[in-house]
């Protein structure tokens, strides 16, 4: 499957072939003058990240993640929805949203104790050795 995004287009069997082919002259830049003044530039510095091999596979896989991804999208029968499954997706959708918030809440709110280090270190926490009762302003 990732052979058909990584080497059967044209373009990836051409950027594959020239990778090699650049590092090589950059080995050989070591020994011609030339060539050394070439990868030295700046231009060069450009053309060693388009020929990094990482580079190329990020780039050829985006293809391969795209239709990954596609796959992922459920597919309907062609229809539209009725206004009542229209509702009842809605309605879904908001009871995940809502939970997602609460859970959102929970972990980054500071006097909820389910946020676990924020709530502990809280000097307003009733439980922690530091608080001071905002009442009476005494260490507890």
């Amino acid at each position: 499957m990732w052979g058909r995004w990584l080497w059967a287009p044209w373009y990836a069997k051409l950027w594959w072939t020239v990778i090699p082919v650049w590092w090589l002259g950059m080995v050989a830049s070591t020994r011609i003058d030339a060539l050394e003044t070439f990868y030295r530039g700046a231009l060069a510095g450009y053309l060693n990240i388009l020929f990094f091999p990482t580079t190329a596979l990020m780039v050829l896989g985006v293809g391969y993640v795209r239709e990954r991804l596609d796959n992922f999208v459920r597919q309907g029968e062609g229809r539209p929805l009725s206004d009542a499954g229209a509702e009842t997706e809605r309605q879904r959708v908001w009871e995940e949203h809502d939970r997602a918030m609460e859970d959102l809440a929970a972990t980054t709110d500071m006097f909820d104790p389910r946020s676990g280090a924020l709530w502990i270190g809280n000097p307003l926490n009733s439980l922690n050795p530091g608080y001071i009762d905002p009442h009476t302003g005494k260490h507890r």
